[in-house]
């Protein structure tokens, strides 16, 4: 059984930068889908960006294209997401989700079996 824990969220001033990462246990990584999504309150969840397990092509919501990016470290079976030039809307708990498909990968909240639990990412001044 895939287990993801997430880490790497905070405070962060506008402009600033964080890290966040999805370590996967129980199995590897390899032929996952792995996608990170985020909820703001009173928000539904959005899909972010993903990186698909057939050609590693990787795929970004037009909110954080530019600024984030997605990898994945197979010899580490971990998912990271970086984050640079943080906005105050991109405060929100933040989730990664692994689908054990080869394929390419797409932002949709039910096409994900496997989820982290959440991290919490603030920005603010």
């Amino acid at each position: 059984q895939l287990q993801l824990v997430g880490s790497g969220g905070g405070l962060v001033q506008p402009a600033g930068s964080l890290r966040l990462s999805c370590a996967a246990s129980g199995s590897t990584l390899d032929y996952y889908v792995i996608g990170w999504f985020r909820q703001a309150p009173g928000k539904e969840r959005e899909g972010v960006s993903c990186i698909s397990s057939s050609d590693g092509s990787t795929y970004y919501a037009d909110s954080v294209k530019g600024r984030f990016t997605i990898s994945r470290d197979n010899a580490k079976n971990t998912v990271y997401l970086q984050m640079n030039s943080l906005k105050p809307e991109d405060t929100a708990v933040y989730y990664c989700a692994a689908e054990p498909k080869f394929r390419l990968c797409v932002l949709s909240v039910r096409e994900y079996d496997y989820w982290g639990q959440g991290i919490q990412v603030t920005v603010s001044s």
